[in-house]
């Protein structure tokens, strides 16, 4: 019996082969399964079989390939901080495309399975804690409510992989709705072949947006999509305080899903310049630009586009900025929708006087949050459980003073104080993957002793962010004073 009951039916390896090129896992010297996500396989319909371990970790590192399964390494380019390149995927295969029971298709991909065509001469290999933090912070996301990518597993090869140090390898199996990226266009534009770009917009529509078919001119219809999409999960990053951390346009995924885990972090004090990544000096991917970089990202797939919007150059080029020029509204207003969530201020009976004062309201508190050096997290906790010391609204007039607004403007609400509060938490997470926890579980599981039980703690955990947790009260807390700044690094 297969350990999982995979489904495949591979619409991707249909299209044009200009869009990908034929490969397979190298093989895993001795592979052994370290975390599996049976919540997610179950979820897929894939039934696992758990009996036999060694059988499923053969499965997912790819030394054992499923019936159905027809890997691929899909090519793309994109704009890594603002420079243009010819990409593809050096170390992850497109294993196929696995149909759910409710009808839903969804991409598996290994993520370090070995090298491809478009490796660049690298190993294609993924080390043990870059992949074991994205599977944390994807489910951590997940749980968030936040479109996402998902892990269902990773397995660690039993072999080496060098980077400044040598490490052990692993594989990772990606869930995702799909693989296509700002960058997949890219690469299609750059070869200026008119029936490619017209094969991927037909698959992305079908695949994704199948409304924008009967659209007038379907590729602005879809571009027009992506744009709200993307509007929405910016937003919703901003509100769980997320830094991507590495927005090239490779990792902008046109379905709407955050993808690539890789120098990402959460916030600890509220600081809109905070970047963490040890790659980006110059702050580009900093919390606070992300919907500038979002629409700029944007701009990159509109220009791919803009033979399919219109045949009249100067046509296609002013529908086109039209459609890019909205991504701002509509962040506006997805961001302050989230933001008066946060703050309970989200209910059908406020005047439009109210909606004007709101987002001065908001502005106000997250000035004072920057000014204090006050956690992003736990400050919106504390308001939604009516936590604010009574000592330090006494002593601090700007807090007291923005205090007494926000009460006034919540007392024009209908809701009670208990249904405010119940509202403020469904948005306000007690728990975070806060950077010092996921680093030392991190360090626990790939160091000598390989300890998977800080990990795994951590992992359930963040599973329920929203609810208090008995005994989890340091899993809330922002790292202790005094540590040296926190880094993160891309783990390729």
């Amino acid at each position: 019996m297969a350990p999982l009951s995979w489904r495949f039916d591979n619409r991707y390896a249909r299209l044009p082969d200009a869009l990908f090129a034929y490969a397979k896992p190298a093989r895993a010297r001795d592979p052994r399964l370290v975390v599996f996500n049976e919540t997610l396989a179950c979820s897929l319909g894939l039934d696992p079989d758990l009996s036999d371990r060694a059988q499923l970790a053969a499965l997912l590192s790819g030394n054992t390939l499923p019936e159905g399964a027809q890997p691929i390494a899909q090519a793309y380019a994109g704009h890594q901080f603002g420079h243009f390149a010819m990409l593809g995927d050096g170390r992850a295969l497109l294993l196929g495309e696995h149909l759910c029971p409710d009808g839903q298709r969804v991409d598996v991909q290994f993520k370090g399975s070995g090298p491809t065509p478009f490796s660049r001469r690298g190993d294609g290999r993924a080390a043990l804690g870059p992949m074991l933090r994205e599977h944390l912070i994807s489910e951590a996301m997940h749980a968030l409510g936040i479109p996402t990518t998902r892990s269902l597993a990773v397995v660690a090869t039993g072999e080496a992989v060098l980077r400044e140090n040598i490490l052990d390898g692993a594989v990772l199996t990606r869930i995702a709705a799909s693989h296509l990226r700002v960058g997949t266009f890219e690469y299609v534009a750059a070869r200026n072949d008119p029936s490619l770009l017209d094969a991927l917009i037909a698959f992305t529509i079908d695949r994704h947006y199948p409304a924008c078919r009967e659209a007038e001119r379907p590729a602005l219809a879809l571009l027009e999509a992506v744009i709200e999409r993307q509007a929405f999960l910016i937003a919703e990053w901003m509100r769980v305080g997320f830094i991507h951390g590495v927005m090239n346009t490779d990792n902008m995924s046109l379905c709407g899903e955050t993808i690539d885990y890789g120098p990402c972090a959460f916030l600890d004090v509220y600081d809109p310049a905070t970047a963490f990544s040890s790659i980006d000096r110059g702050r580009r991917y900093a919390f606070g630009n992300q919907p500038q970089i979002a629409q700029w990202n944007l701009a990159r797939l509109a220009e791919a586009l803009m033979p399919a919007i219109d045949a009249d150059g100067d046509r296609a080029l002013d529908l086109a900025q039209h459609a890019i020029e909205r991504f701002g509204d509509l962040f506006a207003r997805y961001h302050l929708d989230v933001m008066r969530r946060k703050l309970g201020l989200d209910d059908d009976t406020r005047a439009d006087d109210d909606q004007a004062d709101d987002a001065p309201l908001i502005e106000q508190l997250l000035d004072w949050m920057q000014s204090r050096k006050a956690d992003y997290t736990q400050s919106f906790r504390m308001l939604g459980e009516g936590l604010i010391p009574a000592e330090r609204l006494a002593t601090d007039t700007t807090l007291s003073d923005w205090h007494t607004r926000w009460q006034a403007r919540l007392n024009r609400s209908k809701r009670s104080a208990a249904e405010t509060s119940a509202a403020m938490n469904a948005n306000n997470p007690i728990y975070i993957a806060r950077n010092h926890q996921v680093e030392a579980a991190l360090e626990a599981a790939t160091g000598p002793v390989l300890d998977i039980v800080p990990f795994e703690k951590l992992l359930t955990v963040l599973r329920t962010p929203y609810a208090a947790q008995p005994e989890c009260e340091a899993y809330a807390a922002p790292p202790p004073p005094g540590g040296r700044p926190y880094q993160t690094f891309c783990g390729t």
